[in-house]
């Protein structure tokens, strides 16, 4: 891992417990550009996860959470009327137009409670990501973290369809330090609270910047992909079609996600290891790719299928 990265993940691992995963995956996302979608139950540090990956890559920033009444104005700018004179003698027009704010001028953006988020709304907002522009105007946009609760009747909040969480390439699940089962991180975040240790934590500050993502960008598309992994990515599809019968009835498996999107993530993993070809076990990546694209008991089986493949 670069010296850049290494400093985000231990400022990640100095305001947040445990989450590995959910750090590595936040750190991917980064290297290679991509949407990530963190699901888990109130109080389990996925918004504090996000917003300190956020704030710790010196990006352009915007943090919007999600509410029943969001409207699109909140989070693409204002709207703003405008008067323009039409041709002589026959007056004028009201045109309106929108001040570009919020994600068309960030580079970065945190989208808490994102399934709260009304249809209209989400449906504009989940297209700007996926073609990452306004209209036909390009935004600086890099990578957009969203969360979500539980889909859960206490929650108060909807399903996004299966089409628009492919949006995001790395989806995880994250669960509470509690129902993780490990008793040393839980006893580790009790330690700090009753030690004095975590009294006001300051804002995360800048420790990576524009350049380092930029240089790291371009150092994943260098990274070489053997013959072999290739054979194991198409072979982990053929298995999950042939095998587990996912098809387009029951699963959202897209040429975009596991054809081009995949190799990219195999790219960055290999990076994040400080490798400069992708190997075997880059393949953990698809663990973080079929969370939602595939049924849930599906999915609990992907890493023994794809330690199978490896094998």
């Amino acid at each position: 891992m670069t010296h850049g990265l290494a400093r985000l993940r231990a400022l990640l691992d100095r305001h947040v417990v445990g989450h590995d995963e959910a750090k590595d995956a936040l750190l991917l996302a980064l290297v290679c550009r991509e949407h990530i979608y963190l699901e888990g139950p109130p109080g389990s540090a996925k918004t504090r996860m996000a917003e300190v990956a956020a704030r710790g890559s010196s990006l352009g920033f915007f943090f919007y959470q999600m509410h029943r009444d969001t409207r699109l104005s909140e989070l693409v700018g204002d709207v703003v009327l405008e008067r323009r004179a039409l041709a002589e003698g026959e007056g004028e027009r009201i045109h309106q137009t929108i001040e570009p704010g919020g994600i068309l001028t960030a580079e970065i953006c945190v989208l808490d409670d994102i399934s709260r988020a009304p249809g209209e709304a989400l449906n504009v907002l989940l297209r700007i990501l996926n073609e990452r522009k306004f209209g036909e105007k390009p935004i600086p946009l890099l990578t957009a973290i969203a969360t979500s609760n539980p889909l859960r009747d206490e929650y108060y909040n909807e399903p996004l369809d299966p089409a628009n969480l492919d949006r995001f390439a790395i989806q995880l699940r994250v669960a509470g330090l509690i129902q993780s089962g490990d008793r040393s991180l839980a006893r580790a975040l009790v330690d700090q609270f009753a030690d004095g240790r975590v009294v006001e934590q300051p804002e995360p500050e800048p420790v990576l910047g524009r350049a380092d993502l930029d240089a790291l960008h371009a150092a994943q598309a260098r990274i070489d992909v053997p013959a072999a992994e290739k054979d194991r990515l198409i072979e982990f599809l053929r298995r999950l079609v042939v095998d587990y019968d996912c098809d387009e009835t029951n699963s959202l498996l897209t040429d975009r996600s596991f054809l081009v999107k995949a190799v990219k993530l195999l790219r960055g993993r290999a990076l994040l290891a400080g490798r400069e070809r992708v190997e075997r076990e880059d393949l953990a990546v698809l663990n973080l790719m079929t969370t939602f694209r595939v049924p849930e008991e599906v999915h609990e089986k992907v890493p023994e299928l794809i330690e199978e493949i490896v094998a």
